[in-house]
């Protein structure tokens, strides 16, 4: 009975707002703690220390370099004792597919039906570098270049009409891998369905519109909706072959729909949807190109196997792969947030266990913080040390990003202590993995 009372007592202070910083540093030590634990379970004790450390210094100086991090834990030891460790750990082994498990287990578990299962590719460049290992030309996304650098997959989980991303799959490999492109494509995928089931939609851009990725998906019985590049050679009703941009360009849009394209400033357009059903010409699965004009130039072609037989599915369609922006705003959000592309380390490991370890960070800001309602006043405090000037953007986690700096910078790392009846009442629950 005391210990209830204690604990309601606590919370009522929790609820009233009257937290000091340290408060709040402790409350948010205390959940990288937790997912910390959850995170390396299974893991030797050194190891499990080590993910600790790297969750909570990548936060408390929004950086991955081991330098920053270094300074962040505030050891009282000499800092180049704590690199030389952390260095260590992070080159020794690979963990970059026991950490890649253990999101996509516990993100599975918020995986719907319906959620939008967005695979993206991106990569690392890194121009003047030239002693990290697998260095191979990858194509700079942001400028179109070819540079030196390695490549990234990525899938992210998204509902429609929900603002939560859900980090579930992050790798980093290099051009010279045993594995082609569409075999990391397909491993991903697999990795992710392990513990999702055939739950969630597969959306791919542009990128995806490849015959070994549709027979993958096809074998495995996955939903999907990928953009076509428009050069696909399609089967029509007619059993006549067809290339889709000339299917497109040709079908019947009369359905009108006004949507708002999010970017610096809300444009709003007039689009005109139709759809066209087809088949593969190297599979007979019957499927639906859905198209749409007025989003740019040319029309925007999807490829789907889901239904489609009303002007509603159609659009649901559309709303699908747009819900896709969200993976593309992730992946910026870690590259610009934490200096992705500022990333050191010479081992071909250690590069993989970083992305693998950033992407957990990104779990934790994205999906602990917003697990459940007994959260909300925490995350309310996170976002007031944000300290910006206008109101919070649609994608939350630069804030959140920005809060947790604020809180953690110039603090140490408390190691994790025992927990008894009373600390038990006082560490927020981890929701999401009791769901």
């Amino acid at each position: 009975m005391a210990g209830k009372n204690i604990r309601v007592k606590i919370w009522g202070n929790f609820r009233g707002g009257n937290m000091k910083n340290q408060d709040i540093a402790w409350k948010i030590k205390a959940q990288i703690s937790s997912f910390s634990g959850v995170l390396s379970e299974g893991l030797p004790k050194p190891e499990r220390k080590f993910i600790h450390c790297m969750l909570y210094g990548i936060q408390a100086s929004k950086d991955i370099k081991l330098s920053s991090i270094t300074r962040a834990l505030g050891e009282d030891i000499p800092l180049i004792k704590t690199e030389n460790r952390l260095s260590r750990h992070v080159n020794s082994g690979d963990l970059s597919e026991f950490i890649n498990d253990k999101l996509s287990r516990q993100g599975g578990k918020l995986v719907k039906e319906d959620t939008v299962l967005a695979l993206d590719l991106s990569d690392i460049s890194k121009e003047y570098s030239k002693k990290q290992e697998k260095l191979a030309k990858v194509r700079d996304g942001s400028t179109g270049e070819i540079k030196e650098g390695w490549h990234l997959i990525e899938v992210i989980g998204a509902n429609i009409l929900e603002e939560k991303v859900i980090p579930l799959y992050s790798e980093l490999y290099a051009s010279d891998e045993v594995m082609s492109e569409n075999a990391m494509i397909l491993k991903a995928m697999d990795s992710v369905r392990i513990n999702t089931g055939n739950k969630g939609i597969w959306v791919i851009d542009r990128g995806g519109d490849r015959k070994r990725i549709y027979e993958g998906l096809i074998k495995r019985k996955a939903k999907f909706v990928i953009r076509l590049t428009g050069k696909r050679a399609l089967k029509k009703e007619n059993d006549t072959l067809a290339i889709s941009l000339d299917m497109a360009l040709a079908c019947p849009c009369e359905y009108e729909t006004k949507i708002s394209i999010r970017g610096e400033v809300f444009k709003e357009k007039m689009l005109h949807v139709g759809w066209v059903k087809a088949r593969f010409s190297f599979e007979e699965l019957p499927v639906t190109m859905v198209v749409i004009k007025g989003y740019g130039e040319l029309p925007l072609m999807l490829i789907t196997n889901l239904e489609v037989t009303h002007f509603t599915d159609a659009l649901n369609i559309l709303e699908i792969y747009l819900t896709r922006w969200k993976c593309e705003e992730s992946w910026r959000f870690i590259k610009q947030s934490y200096k992705l592309e500022d990333i050191r380390v010479l081992k071909y490991s250690g590069l993989r266990n970083t992305v693998a370890l950033l992407t957990a960070v990104f779990f934790f800001i994205s999906v602990i913080l917003g697990a459940g309602m007994r959260l909300w006043i925490l995350l309310k405090k996170v976002y007031e040390k944000a300290k910006r000037f206008f109101e919070i953007p649609p994608f939350k986690q630069y804030a959140i990003c920005d809060g947790i700096y604020g809180i953690l910078f110039g603090k140490k790392l408390s190691p994790p202590q025992e927990t008894n009846e009373l600390t038990a009442q006082l560490i927020l629950p981890l929701d999401i993995f009791s769901q």
